[in-house]
């Protein structure tokens, strides 16, 4: 019985394949070439994958065609500290028989004893390349032997091979690496690399080497130059790196190209910037934004992605998104997105109506920017800590590290300013260079709060050696917001750690800004900051003293509702309040000023 997508093959195809599972294959073979050539023939015909099982006693098991470019595996039964007892031999229509990240994937968690990849152009056998587990420094790892041509393989020793192995896995305390070990990629500049490490950091990603390529005009096929590509599969082998990061974003095309190149996964900036936001995100609408983000850009890069997009599985490639089903897909994407918006908008409303009860009460509004992991959390809790209202329920501090996008959930919390007056103070989501576009637009409806506030405080890790790099992404992102006519303080943080020059040097070139310096996490000069404050935000209130007769105490219920009262007193005549009122009141009720 042939498994997997057999739609469209014909009954004589089909049948070619039927013939392999009476083929006795000799126990230490790898494979006839006889049953070789029939895989070659058929997939030259109908351009798909054709994988074949074989047991020890040399039995095919299970013949299986791919859809698109990918197969399933059977059930294998995985024993602890054993071989699976069973070898998988599959064909790569592109002609390249370099083992892919999922050929290897495959071939550690299921414990096969091989695995190997014929490669088949127009029919005919170009090579074959052989993939076992080998043990090192305890750690199940793979080994790749080849490519070589299908006479040097059948004369491959398969016993004495999987004898030694065996015997390995037996004596040692073996543990699978499921780590990410990634090689970074870039063509800018060393700065925007070591912040991809951050990043890659971020998602628990270990960053192995980096790769730099000063190259003025990207290559439309594998974006990086082909010899440069071959230089960086020579030190994934080294390293045993399992991950490519580019640290600029690729079309489908390229991605699929680098990972047939390479033989690993391969991402771009954006596509980690994602999985780190996926990773963070807590509340409904932080995880609403977030897949919102990750479906608009997968939509348009739904062709030519590889593993990205593939529902991983125990198999050759699994059942990824393949050209028969790609159209399925765009549907399903269009109506999610579709979905999320429709919840997006609601959360949208929310916040307006929140936020218009803020502004009928005359309440300040002040948001926290910056570069993620400025220390915005930080300077955040601690001003709420110090300037709490003394009637306000105790709210939980935002999550604070010293980590790229420690946090996504916007919080917005009240504070009492010097002046005695109330103003909201709300923690953003942090910017960095390179932020994709899609992550801007899903995140608009929590960066409106940066739109409507009073006064922003953009916050700067003085101590960070691309503080001016910094500082510009942040500006870029608010000009793309429409909030960079805004007022702004600038608030040099981390001055504990800094030189005293370089934040001299900040301040002679951001002159035009008010500046406070400060150490969040130290509690440095945070009186003088919400000093400062104060006089930075704009007061529209105006302090009047009334004298409101009895008989219209329904005005005294007013402006206890609609203004600050700092004082009452009850005269003879009358209340006398003492109250902070906006324009409406003051004109309604002039008739009462004293």
């Amino acid at each position: 019985m042939i498994l997997g997508n057999v739609q469209g093959v014909k009954n004589s195809l089909l049948q070619r394949l039927e013939e392999i599972y009476e083929i006795k294959i000799p126990k230490y073979n790898i494979i006839t070439e006889e049953i070789a050539e029939i895989m070659s023939y058929v997939t030259g015909i109908i351009n798909r994958e054709i994988s074949v099982a074989i047991d020890r006693r040399g039995k095919v098991i299970s013949v299986v065609v791919g859809d698109s470019s990918t197969v399933e595996l059977p059930l294998i039964d995985i024993k602890e500290r054993k071989l699976a007892g069973v070898r998988v031999v599959h064909t790569h229509p592109s002609g390249n028989s370099r083992l892919s990240m999922i050929d290897i994937s495959a071939l550690i968690k299921l414990k096969l004893d091989c695995m190997a990849a014929i490669g088949v152009r127009d029919g005919d056998i170009t090579d074959i390349t052989l993939g076992f587990c080998t043990v090192y420094n305890d750690v199940l790892k793979p080994e790749i032997v080849g490519p070589m041509s299908l006479n040097y393989a059948m004369d491959f020793d398969l016993t004495d091979k999987l004898k030694y192995i065996q015997d390995t896995i037996k004596s040692e305390n073996i543990i699978e690496d499921n780590s990410e070990r990634a090689i970074l990629v870039g063509i800018e500049n060393e700065e925007s690399l070591e912040e991809l490490s951050e990043l890659a950091r971020a998602c628990d990603v270990q960053c192995l080497y980096s790769v730099l390529q000063k190259k003025d005009k990207i290559d439309t096929a594998l974006y990086i130059g082909s010899g440069k590509v071959e230089e960086i599969g020579l030190i994934k082998q080294e390293l045993s790196a399992n991950l490519i990061i580019f640290d600029d974003e690729l079309a489908g095309s390229q991605v699929r190209n680098l990972e047939e190149a390479l033989g690993v996964k391969v991402i771009d900036r954006t596509t980690l910037i994602l999985d780190i936001f996926a990773k963070r995100a807590r509340s409904k609408e932080a995880k609403i934004q977030v897949e919102l983000a990750q479906l608009k850009y997968r939509v348009t890069r739904l062709m030519g992605l590889g593993s990205v997009l593939s529902r991983t599985g125990g198999g050759i490639g699994t059942k990824g998104p393949g050209e028969k089903k790609l159209e399925i897909d765009k549907r399903h994407i269009r109506e999610r997105v579709y979905d999320l918006t429709k919840e997006l908008e609601k959360v949208r409303k929310n916040r307006e109506v929140q936020r218009e009860k803020r502004t009928n009460e005359n309440i300040p509004k002040i948001s926290l920017v910056g570069y993620t992991n400025a220390g915005k959390s930080t300077l955040r809790n601690k001003l709420c800590t110090m300037a709490a209202p003394r009637d306000s329920v105790k709210k939980e501090s935002v999550f604070e590290a010293d980590m790229l996008f420690a946090t996504l959930d916007v919080t917005t919390r009240a504070i009492i300013l010097p002046d005695s007056r109330i103003a909201t103070l709300t923690d953003t989501v942090g910017f960095v260079r390179k932020l994709p576009h899609d992550l801007v637009e899903a995140f608009k409806s929590t960066l409106e709060e940066v739109i409507y506030s009073d006064l922003l405080l953009h916050v700067v890790d003085v101590s960070n050696e691309n503080v001016i790099e910094q500082i510009e992404a942040v500006e870029n992102v608010l000009q793309e917001l429409n909030a960079s006519d805004k007022p702004i303080m600038l608030i040099l943080n981390k001055i504990d750690k800094a030189e005293e020059g370089k934040i001299n040097f900040i301040k002679e070139r951001y002159n035009t800004y008010k500046i406070v310096e400060i150490s969040a996490k130290e509690g440095m000069n945070l009186e003088l900051l919400l000093q400062e404050i104060c006089k930075e935000l704009p007061n529209s209130l105006k302090k009047v003293e009334y004298l409101i007769p009895y008989v219209e105490q329904s005005d005294v219920a007013y402006l206890h509702r609609h203004a600050r009262v700092e004082n009452e007193e009850f005269l003879e005549n009358g209340t006398k309040i003492i109250a902070e009122v906006d324009d409406k009141t003051y004109n309604k009720y002039v008739k009462y000023e004293i």
